[in-house]
């Protein structure tokens, strides 16, 4: 078997003979993806100087990054990035839950208009030299008719009309778009699965950390995770490495649902299909997870993606796999567990038994009776 190629490293302009380290923005540094990113770049000696860009202070302690207070809708972000002179930006700042941006029509500001301001600066910039973009597997959708694994070639079988996977697609396009104005920038695009972990704070760990837990009667749908350090790992690399192209980026495997909630310690509730809008509405209205039209899709019909682009490409698989991820999570975030998993295993051996019964008694009695006097 062939080995994976070995990842192009950016190599770094030379200024006087010395060999210039690469000068690195993130937007978004208020944010879980955008601080970690920071954190691990700060521990790159080859990483020089780092600007983390957002209208609010990191959430933790960074040593070697620059804070920079600013609005990337504001064309101001221009001026940014000519002061900087970075040769490398990654725009983590997209916001997937409108409750955070302060409603829908401020999360697609911060999202499209952002981004197209940010683009435009990017265009601009004559140091420049990669681009790294933070999307999503939404842009796939969720629907019943979708193919069993989504490739990065494959197009939707339907255009979102809202929320984040329309912002998700338009974002994907503005970014091409500038990817053909400036071919002399590496522009890499990673469409992230779920995120999930002990820390990050996503609609899926809220969903996941309910009393009990809403389903749609009738539905099990399959779900990808990527666990939150392999997402800040992917992000790193496609920061100090040379990787053109987009990128489904998700630990390998599968998790069902229904063997989500069992792992979490939960009960489902299963609602009617026609009733479900009005549940996650209910839910929305307590405060305590933002759900959007993409998030119930997700959760009728699950979406999986193929990764085998960003192992052969990266030379890395994410060291969780999607159940190792949850398992994670479920462990480290002490969830509120109805039952325990011991308990779980029980209920499943004991139904399992329970049918093995019936189905002895059910095929014994189809049997047919002996005739009498068979037995002499």
């Amino acid at each position: 078997m062939r080995a994976p190629p070995r990842a192009t490293i950016l190599t770094p302009s030379l200024e006087g003979g010395n060999v210039a380290k690469q000068r690195v923005l993130v937007t978004g540094v208020s944010r879980f993806l955008g601080s970690r990113l920071a954190q691990r770049l700060e521990k790159d000696p080859e990483v020089g100087e780092i600007f983390g860009v957002d209208l609010e202070e990191p959430p933790v302690e960074l040593t070697r990054t620059d804070f920079v207070r600013a609005d990337i809708r504001n064309p101001l972000i221009v001026k940014v990035l000519r002061a900087t002179e970075v040769d490398t930006v990654v725009h983590t700042a997209v916001i997937a839950t409108p409750g955070r941006a302060g409603g829908r029509a401020q999360m697609k500001e911060i999202n499209v208009i952002g981004t197209m301001q940010l683009l435009a600066a990017c265009q601009k910039a004559e140091s420049l030299r990669k681009v790294v973009m933070k999307s999503t597997t939404a842009v796939y959708g969720s629907e019943p008719t979708d193919p069993a694994i989504f490739s990065e070639e494959m197009a939707p079988r339907s255009q979102s009309k809202t929320g984040y996977a329309k912002d998700a697609v338009e974002v994907e396009n503005y970014a091409r778009a500038f990817g053909r104005r400036r071919p002399d920038v590496c522009l890499t695009i990673l469409r992230f699965a779920n995120f999930i972990g002990p820390l990050i704070d996503t609609p899926l760990t809220r969903y996941f950390s309910l009393p009990v837990v809403p389903t749609a009667l009738g539905f099990d749908p399959r779900l990808q995770f990527l666990h939150e350090d392999d997402a800040v790992e992917v992000l790193y690399r496609a920061t100090r490495e040379d990787h053109r192209g987009t990128y489904n980026a998700s630990g390998d495997g599968v998790l069902y649902l229904s063997q989500a909630i069992r792992l979490a310690g939960k009960l489902p509730v299963p609602v009617l299909v026609p009733f479900i809008n009005l549940a996650a509405g209910m839910v929305r209205r307590t405060g305590a997870v933002d759900f959007s039209p993409e998030q119930i899709s997700f959760l009728l019909y699950g979406r999986v993606g193929d990764v085998a682009r960003l192992k052969e490409k990266f030379g890395y698989t994410p060291r969780h796999t999607t159940l190792e991820a949850f398992r994670d999570f479920v462990a480290k975030r002490k969830l509120l567990r109805v039952f325990t998993p011991e308990q779980a295993e029980q209920w499943e051996r004991d139904l399992y038994a329970f049918l093995s019964r019936r189905d002895r008694l059910r095929r014994r009695g189809a049997e047919p009776a002996e005739p009498e006097g068979a037995k002499a």
